[in-house]
């Protein structure tokens, strides 16, 4: 079974409502055959992303980057993951205060780094988290799910 694994870090209401919102998607019951997994980034391992089949990130940008919760991630599991992750799917939201730009563009080098592909454009949300953006977390969850529910059979 593929295993999709949600890697956050939830700081602030509006990134832990964007989590819910993506985790909800990820696990919606019309999506068969996933193992939706998920874990804080301080303590997702290189054993979890290698035990993955597909990579949803979520994290606040934070002056102008991704957390360091989440950058402590990709730290811990660029080399052991390098060569063996390549190829896979992966997406990412992100929620400011001001401004993504910094933090968008952050973790597409690192993700360019380890070869994965984006299945999803990034989900920037700046200010308050609409309905409207509630959905589309959800949304980019049912994707990349159902991407390797697809790619599964």
């Amino acid at each position: 079974m593929p295993r999709l694994l949600l890697v956050h870090h939830t700081p602030s209401p509006a990134v832990h409502a964007m989590f819910d919102a993506a985790h909800s998607g990820a696990t919606d019951r019309q999506i068969e055959g996933v193992d939706v997994v998920t874990r804080a980034a301080l303590e997702a391992t290189a054993l979890d992303v290698l035990g993955a089949d597909g990579y949803l990130l979520g994290c606040p940008a934070n002056l102008g980057y991704m957390s360091g919760a989440l950058k402590h991630f990709f730290d811990q599991v660029y080399y052991p993951c390098l060569d063996s992750t390549v190829g896979r799917p992966y997406g990412c939201y992100l929620h400011g205060n001001n401004d993504t730009t910094g933090a968008v563009r952050a973790i597409e080098a690192i993700t360019t780094g380890l070869r994965w592909r984006l299945a999803s454009p990034p989900l920037s949300v700046v200010g308050e988290p609409t309905s409207q953006d509630l959905d589309a977390c959800r949304e980019l969850g049912a994707v990349l799910a159902a991407g390797l529910s697809l790619a599964a059979q």
